[in-house]
């Protein structure tokens, strides 16, 4: 790989949310509940409603922290630009490397979120960016609105459009850039690997 063309590698670190699996689950179930597409078994339409915020509010809190560690790469990867003076462009902003993760994830980066089981990682990525345009930090519940709950994913891919038109910016998809993607545990796995063998 071209040294100047690889971009630093992008690490998602976990975040302590014991129930988070199981009330995005119960969430999903609620969802399809309300909507008649499946039993509601012995639940009422209160109690319903109730596992979906919570789930939804367990979303905003998971893409947050997401979103944290794509700004951190942004961050790294335009300090990467200045590094190398023949790339330097004033034209490679924040929104060219927002609009490459989501619009030109390299194929090696798709695989491994396809294995750990992300479908739509443009809808994440999109998401998380658009949560911490405007969020220094998770409010607490009781802060949001039901509403904006309930429907956060609308305004989350408004925030990310309105960020990425605040600025006329460089399409650097035919630059080929590549970079990896790791969970924060392996990439530290990999330091120990290396700084053992040196």
């Amino acid at each position: 790989m071209n040294p100047e063309k690889t971009l630093p590698p992008l690490i998602l670190h976990p975040f302590a949310d014991a129930n988070g699996p199981e009330k995005l689950v119960e969430s999903s179930r609620a969802s399809l509940m309300l909507q008649g597409l499946l039993p509601p078994g012995e639940r009422s339409s209160e109690e319903l409603d109730r596992a979906l915020i919570e789930g939804r509010y367990c979303e905003i809190r998971m893409l947050f922290y997401v979103g944290k560690d794509l700004l951190r790469w942004i961050e790294q990867c335009l300090e990467h630009i200045e590094r190398h003076e023949e790339m330097h462009n004033p034209g490679i902003k924040y929104q060219s490397f927002a609009a490459y993760l989501v619009n030109h994830t390299p194929a090696a980066v798709q695989t491994k979120l396809r294995k750990w089981g992300v479908a739509d990682y443009k809808a994440i990525f999109t998401r998380a960016l658009g949560l911490n345009a405007i969020l220094a930090g998770i409010p607490r519940r009781e802060l949001l609105s039901e509403h904006f709950i309930r429907n956060y994913y609308h305004y989350a891919d408004q925030m990310f459009s309105c960020r990425q038109n605040e600025a006329q910016f460089e399409d650097i998809s035919e630059m080929a850039f590549e970079f990896e993607i790791y969970a924060s545990g392996e990439y530290s796995r990999i330091l120990e690997r290396e700084w053992a063998e040196s």
